[in-house]
Parts: structure tokens; sequence; C-alpha cells
């Protein structure tokens, strides 16, 4: 009978978003040409709303985890069907995919999922596969964009300058840790060997994909590149990296002290806890890395903190009190259950805040994938090689993880999404006019197939796995 209530709600608030939407873009005042200047300078109530529907359709498409696949493929998926639905001629939603404020806090989910991922990461763990994972970022890196800039690029795609094949091969260098890291966190596994070199690999990959980045950019504007910058870049990367793990592994116990007596309410130690993440997110972006890069290494930090306090002392003491007169043996049963409430880690805080901000993330990443580029076949014929191709250099970067077959093909796997960084690396290249128009749609169909095609082949591996 719940089943049947459950889904007869999920119809109901279906039915209820698509009434309020009909309603809502059949008005006036959002039909009409003039809509922007007829709603009041500084209103969000649009954008709260496509709050509200977003987040709704992002959990009912993470009933896609009923059948074995983790949320965040629905999440993707429901994206994209939503984004496209203005080639059957509803076009609802094409508002909510230009709207700046979505944009920011999509951006702010992805830095806050990152920060997740970092707490719930253990650097005595990425230390111990430190090695494997830089193996495996290298050949990551090195694998698709000789193929890409030096085989794949020219046979499939002749005739266009060694500037464009070079932008090519450093868009399948890229890997969108935050797609498969989602999995591993949906389905358990972060703590996992394979799930940490995939995450350390894809830290280090950002780097040597920042470098090449900033080497082609310079060659496609100068001609030229200096060693001087890309030292320069590439020190300003790894000292932080390193800096950011060194001090978590000395300030952790310090500031786990420290911020447990600033404040013994909850509020304190949420707002001490996310700022510190966007102070490293910013950081980060200040020196030319991604903001999640910093995110990452923030989570890292402060991953051995945690803090002491009960969220309701009441009930703690009510439980002491009925208990009072029991055994020795169930007092100290009861005890160690409380102690374990009183214990909290900082993911605990953050956690609500993920709640709201990650599945947007996903919903407008997915929204952003335009179908219409699949309707030409011989840039989908191309698309596919190329996409061949940035499944296979990935899956030859997971041969450096060691270990035992199905070991080396969940990283392999684990390294496939493109996701936004890849589409930042064509859109790079094609506002310095090095990316012509069908270069451009056959990266961004590459991202497509990496990013949806990856969820389900990791989720099935993993349950393969039997560590």
């Amino acid at each position: 009978m719940n089943g049947k209530l459950g889904r007869r709600f999920s119809m109901l608030i279906l039915v209820g978003i698509v009434a309020l939407l009909w309603t809502t873009f059949s008005a006036p005042v959002f039909a009409s040409e003039g809509a922007e200047e007829a709603v009041p300078h500084g209103s969000y109530a649009l954008a709260f709303l496509g709050i509200a529907v977003l987040l709704i359709c992002a959990k009912l498409a993470s009933l896609v985890e009923r059948f074995g696949q983790p949320a965040v493929l629905g999440e993707l998926v429901m994206g994209v069907v939503l984004g496209n639905l203005v080639l059957l001629g509803i076009p609802w939603f094409e508002l909510f995919k230009h709207d700046p404020s979505l944009k920011f806090l999509a951006e702010l989910g992805v830095v806050i999922l990152l920060f997740q991922i970092g707490l719930e990461s253990n650097v005595t763990k990425m230390r111990q596969v430190g090695i494997r994972a830089f193996m495996v970022a290298v050949v990551g890196v090195v694998a698709p964009f000789a193929l890409g800039t030096y085989i794949v690029g020219p046979l499939l795609l002749p005739g266009l300058s060694s500037t464009t094949y070079l932008f090519l091969g450093a868009a399948l260098t890229a890997t969108s840790v935050g797609v498969t890291a989602r999995v591993f966190k949906d389905l358990g596994r972060l703590q996992m060997r394979e799930a940490q070199i995939v995450l350390g690999a894809a830290v280090i990959d950002d780097v040597i994909g920042l470098i090449i980045l900033a080497v082609i950019s310079a060659i496609a504007t100068l001609g030229a590149v200096s060693i001087g910058a890309i030292s320069i870049i590439t020190g300003k990367a790894i000292l932080f990296l390193i800096g950011s793990i060194t001090a978590g592994h000395f300030l952790a116990p310090f500031l786990g002290k420290t911020l447990s007596k600033i404040n013994t309410g909850v509020g304190m130690k949420f707002t001490l806890a996310i700022s510190f993440g966007l102070v490293f997110a910013y950081l980060a972006q200040v020196i030319g890395l991604a903001p999640i890069v910093g995110a990452f290494a923030a989570g890292l930090v402060l991953d051995a903190v945690h803090f002491k306090f009960f969220r309701n002392p009441e009930v703690v003491e009510d439980v002491k009190e009925a208990v009072r007169g029991a055994g020795s043996e169930i007092k100290s049963r009861v005890q160690e259950a409380l102690d374990r409430y009183a214990h909290r880690h900082v993911d605990d805080l953050i956690e609500p805040l993920a709640f709201f901000l990650v599945p947007l993330f996903f919903v407008i990443t997915g929204m952003s994938v335009d179908l219409r580029t699949l309707f030409d076949l011989p840039t989908l014929l191309v698309a596919l090689g190329i996409t061949a191709v940035a499944f296979a250099g990935k899956i030859a970067a997971g041969l450096a993880a060691g270990g035992t077959r199905h070991s080396k093909l969940l990283v392999g796997i684990g390294m496939i999404p493109r996701g936004e960084v890849g589409l930042i690396f064509a859109t790079i290249g094609s506002s310095l006019g090095v990316v012509p128009p069908n270069v451009f749609s056959v990266i961004v169909i590459m991202v497509i197939m990496t990013t949806l095609g990856t969820p389900p082949i990791l989720a099935m591996l993993l349950k393969r796995s039997k560590t």
C-alpha cells in the first residue's frame, strides 16, 4: 500500500509541476517579448520556481536507484530531457537554462560536492596510492592527447590547422571528477583503493590539463610559449596541493579542538567549515586552478576534524535517566551509543546543503546538452570515432593502476567522464578562433557520451567488485 501511495504522490507532484509550468509560462508577463521589462527589477521569483521544479525533477529522476543505477545518472538524463523539450515545442525550461542565479547555484553545488568528497577521502590512503594515481594521470593525459592530436584528429578531420588538432587532443585529456566521485559516493565505495586512485589522479590530471591548456592557448595567440610561464603555473599548482595536504596533516587536530570550543552550537561550526571550503576554492581560482580542486583540498584538510555536539541534549539526559537503574553492561552499551551520537564529522554538517545544491548541478549540466548536435550524420560519425578514442585513452590509463584486471578497468572507466571540463577546453578554443563549429560539435557529442555513458558502466563494475 505504501508503494502505491508513494507512486500516486509522485504522479500528483509531476502533474502539479506541469500545471504550474503551463500556467506560469502561458501568462502574458512571460509569453511576451517584453517579459523581462514586465518583471520587477531584482525579482528572483522565477529563479525560486526554477529551483523548486529542478529539485523535484532531480528527486523523481533518482528513482533510477531502484534499478541499480546511481542517482547522478537519472539527474543527468533528466537534465538532458528538460533542456531539449524545446525541440518538441515546449520552451518552459529555456528560461531556467539561462538563468544566472541557477548557474551560480550549480557551480556552488559542484564545489560543495568536491568539498564533501575531500571530507570523505583519507589522506593516508591517498598517499598510499599516490604513485599509482600519478601514473594513471600521466597515461590518462598523454594517451588521449597523442591519439587525438596526431592520429585520429588528422585522420577523421583532415585539412585543419595543427593548433586545432592540439585543442582537440587537449579536450580529450580532461577528466570531470564530479561525475565519477558522485557514483562512488552514491554506491558507498569512496574508501576503496580504486576510488582513491581515481580521485588522486583526477586532481593531478587537472594540474597537467591546466599546463597543456596554457601552452596551447599561448601557441594559438602568440605562436610561441614561454618556458618560464609554464614553470610558474606548474609551481603554483604543485605548491598549492602539497601545501594543503601538509597543512591538513598538522593542523587538523588543532582545528578540531579549537573549533569545538568556539561555540557549542552547530551553526558556528557549519559556518566555519563551509567558509573554509569556499576560501580554498577561491585560492585555487586565484592561482589558475579550478575551484573544485581547492574545495577538494579543503576537504582533505578537514578530514580528521570532528566536532562534538549534542543535537538534542534533553534526549541524552532522558536516556541516561531511563537506564539509571540498569545493569553495568546495559549502561556501558548505552554510553557507547551516546558517544557515537555526540561524535559528528564535518560532513554531517555539510550534507543537508549538498542535498540542496548538488542535484541542481547535475540537472543543469544535463540541460546544457543540445541534442541537435546529434542530427548531423557526418558530424555524429566523426564524434563516435573521437569518443572511442576518449574511452580507449582513459581505459589505457587504468593499466597503470596495478592490481587485478577488474581493478584496472574500474580505474580506467572512472577516469572517462569529460563533463564540464571538456566543454571548457572546447569553449576556450572556440573563443580563440581555432576550434571551428564542426569540431566544437564533435567535442560536445564526445562530452555527452562520456559523461552519460560512464555512470551505468561504473555502477555495474562496482557491483561486481568484492572490495
